[in-house]
């Protein structure tokens, strides 16, 4: 059984190979996904219940914790950002590096 952060470097390679291929959607979907194994541990491990299978649903309950720092939480908040009319992000924003922060964030020193 992957560890979680085995996981997330699994959802990371997997951005940064649709990147390559200059599939930025499936890129950003990666990160998402990645940023949702971190939050999904940082969850359990504050004895936080998680039902749903869906990134976007954690991001979205991580943002509603009053005590989360203000870098996880705007890497959060562009992690949910929704793509305009050319399915480009409003910001020129590194969603893969944000999962990145994300995680180091909430989980400090733990991806080695």
């Amino acid at each position: 059984m992957p560890t979680w952060q085995e996981k997330f470097q699994q959802e990371i390679e997997r951005a940064n190979q649709a990147r390559a291929r200059a599939n930025e959607g499936q890129a950003r979907v990666c990160a998402r996904r990645a940023a949702g194994v971190a939050i999904r541990e940082y969850f359990a491990r504050r004895g936080i219940s998680t039902l749903s299978p869906s990134a976007y649903d954690l991001l979205k309950a991580l943002l509603e914790l009053d005590d989360l720092p203000p870098g996880p939480r705007q890497s959060a908040v562009y992690l949910t950002l929704r793509v305009d009319e050319e399915f480009k992000l409003p910001v020129g924003v590194d969603l893969v590096h944000e999962a990145r922060t994300l995680c180091d964030g909430l989980l400090p020193g733990e991806l080695g």
